[in-house]
């Protein structure tokens, strides 16, 4: 790792351990009433997966602030201290992009959900209050990355 930023405990830490216990009670709700009823509630399969959704991207912010995505090494590893650095700006930048992308199409994606207004399978709510979530996470994912590529760019 090029960058050693470990902190202890970071916003993204924080969001994941309230989106883990809000999954975990909401599905041991379902699991109860389904014991105890034989009938299940619906809207807890499309709020679980809606939690799994954000869990997911803020562990990879997470991953993104600690330098502990899973990659391919071997082109990193090899080579002079400058080839890693030039090797680390570029996969920060190319993060940043891509993830950018994935954003504005997910934007585009819970605008359509507005325009359009479809609703929830389940709970019949509007889909884009769920949907409104990856734009911004993608924005957060980009500032990371950004983050990432700046502190390396301005390191001796």
């Amino acid at each position: 790792m090029l960058i050693c930023m470990k902190p202890a405990f970071i916003f993204e830490d924080k969001l994941g351990v309230f989106l883990m216990a809000a999954l975990l009670c909401i599905t041991l709700l379902n699991v109860f009433v389904r014991y105890f009823t034989d009938q299940s509630f619906a809207w807890t399969e499309e709020i679980s997966c809606f939690l799994m959704l954000v869990l997911s991207l803020a562990g990879s912010a997470a991953a993104l602030v600690r330098d502990s995505h899973i990659r391919v090494d071997y082109f990193l590893l090899r080579g002079e201290p400058a080839r890693k650095r030039r090797l680390a700006l570029l996969s920060d930048l190319a993060t940043a992009f891509f993830i950018g992308v994935l954003g504005v199409l997910a934007a585009q994606m819970a605008w359509d959900e507005f325009r359009f207004n479809e609703t929830s399978p389940a709970i019949g709510i509007p889909k884009w209050w769920y949907s409104v979530w990856l734009p911004v996470f993608c924005g957060v994912l980009c500032a990371r990355a950004l983050q990432r590529w700046q502190r390396l760019r301005t390191s001796p």
